[in-house]
């Protein structure tokens, strides 16, 4: 016998077999037992809700010889005929291929034909946005006053393709997306029948991925299962089947971001590529993720709104504070906007390693948002660098000394400097002096590079610019001619020739740990001469 796939073979027969519908099955529950039946019904919602379903359930009902509070009964001629496919009372029309003016009409020919067999006539239309607009007119008049017997069921996932005319003329449903508890529940109903031992928290990654789609969450349970047949579904399972990622990394990667770590970003994108995962399936769960980090960031009491352990949401918590919302709304922008690119571009890995590089470089993007960002940075090497000062500076307590502190003249310890050169050359002095007049004279983009350098001496009393690491380090080391135009600047100044050095560093803590800046000595000793 040939296999059936679970959707299939669980679709419900009855209405208590409907999950996450209860708001519907109500409604026509009580239809039935009090005989109001409408003449036409428009069942819409997002793919595998139960639209389909429900319509089947709902005209066995009302052709069955022996109907129950919850429906059908399944037994009787009337049902077994529906159920086979077998029934002219019953008609299922698609009308993604059937959507022309003369599919309609032959159904309003046949709608003046009463049942041989039974009480209704039942037409359902499948994705009825797909007809045309004469096939809609075709329909209207049939669909406002048909005879008695018969009932219409539209069914669509794009209601507002409808004219206004058919909404008008039918009763609408409208079915919600299944909920992560009620999906997780009944997958558990279906595996412990099916006898196949499957971990919680694996079925609730499913119920996640099937974004409130049953029949998707069934068909990626099927997929998983026969992926790992005769074995335990655990959750690493499903993310290995579904090309997934764990959350563990996403917070990896959203540290990398905050500390402005491209290398460590793209190095954590490869393990990503190298393990397998489907890059579309990672933008989507990455978004999410910081979905995530922005309502806990935004208020508290969102357990019920996130859905993950109490483990993991203290862990999203710590790193929420991390960020302000602003910031995090700006990741958000820049992977949705992926998210729309990404699942039909042909190098997918790319536009991942562009998206994560705007993520840690806000200077490339011009957006409110972005600006922002880098005015945060601006801020954090403010802050750091007034710490790096105090920390440098001796801090002497005098007076009373007090329980837990420090006491009367004691010294805070001070961080060793550099060791400064026992002598500076008369034409290094010249340049530093002139610093200034200088770096305004060059062009751009060496202006703006040379007035964010530090002056050093380097070995042979040559002259020492120490650099950032990134655009401004890339220009001269990258380029020679770079460095020998800024020696002839030099020399204009001075009338003499003047070897520069480039010395590239991480940050303003490294300069300040392993250089002497030139220009605060120069200063100190002009000070001293007054």
């Amino acid at each position: 016998m040939s296999y059936t796939a679970l959707y299939r073979k669980f679709r419900p027969d009855t209405f208590a077999d409907v999950k996450g519908q209860d708001h519907i099955v109500t409604t026509l529950r009580n239809q039935l037992r009090a005989g109001r039946i409408g003449h036409a019904y428009l069942f819409t919602g997002t793919r595998g809700t139960g639209k389909t379903t429900v319509a089947k359930i709902f005209a066995k009902t009302v052709n069955c010889e022996h109907p129950s509070e919850d429906g059908p009964c399944g037994e009787c001629r009337s049902c077994r005929a529906i159920a086979a496919g077998a029934s002219m009372n019953v008609i299922e029309i698609d009308a993604a291929s059937n959507n022309g003016v003369d599919n309609i009409r032959e159904i309003v020919e046949e709608v003046s034909y009463s049942p041989a067999e039974g009480k209704y006539k039942v037409y359902i239309i499948d994705e009825v946005h797909m007809l045309s607009i004469g096939a809609f007119n075709a329909l209207l008049k049939t669909l406002e006053e048909p005879p008695s017997y018969v009932i219409f069921i539209l069914a669509t996932t794009e209601v507002h393709k409808l004219p206004i005319t058919i909404l008008s003329r039918c009763q609408r449903y409208d079915f919600k997306r299944i909920s992560i508890d009620t999906i997780t529940a009944r997958m558990r109903e279906l595996v412990d029948v099916e006898k196949t031992v499957v971990e919680e928290k694996a079925l609730r990654y499913i119920a996640k991925a099937a974004d409130g789609s049953m029949r998707d969450a069934l068909s990626l349970l099927d997929q998983c299962i026969a992926f790992h047949l005769g074995k335990e579904l655990t959750y690493d399972n499903v993310l290995d089947v579904l090309g997934a990622v764990d959350t563990e990394v996403f917070s990896r990667l959203f540290c990398h971001v905050l500390d402005r770590d491209v290398l460590g970003c793209i190095g954590l994108l490869e393990e990503i590529v190298m393990q397998g995962r489907e890059l579309v399936q990672f933008v989507t769960d990455f978004t999410w993720y910081l979905r995530n980090l922005l309502l806990v960031r935004s208020s508290d009491g969102l357990e019920d709104v996130i859905d993950m352990s109490s483990e993991n949401l203290s862990r999203l918590k710590e790193e929420a504070q991390r960020a302000d919302a602003e910031t995090i709304i700006r990741y958000i922008r820049i992977f949705s906007e992926l998210a729309g690119q990404i699942r039909y571009a042909s190098q997918k890995r790319i536009l991942v390693e562009i998206a994560l590089i705007k993520l840690c470089k806000p200077e490339m993007e011009t957006s409110q948002d972005a600006v922002l960002d880098r005015i945060r940075q601006v801020e954090d090497k403010v802050e750091q660098g007034i710490a790096a000062f105090e920390e440098r500076g001796s801090i002497v307590f005098s007076g009373q000394g007090s329980k837990g502190g420090l006491g009367q003249g004691k010294e805070a310890p001070v961080r060793e400097k550099p060791k400064p050169p026992k002598a500076i050359p008369e034409d290094i002095r010249q340049i530093v002096a002139k610093w200034p007049s200088i770096a305004g004279s060059a062009d751009n983009p060496m202006k703006m590079y040379l007035k964010s350098a530090r002056l050093s001496l380097g070995g042979d009393n040559r002259l020492l610019v120490v650099l950032e690491d990134g655009p401004a380090s890339d220009y001269f080391t990258g380029h020679p001619q770079n460095k020998e135009q800024l020696e002839l600047l030099l020399a204009d100044f001075c009338g003499k020739e003047v070897e520069v050095a480039i010395q590239t560093v991480g940050g303003r803590k490294e300069f300040e740990d392993n250089y002497p800046d030139l220009s605060q000595l120069i200063h100190m000793e002009i000070e001293e001469e007054d």
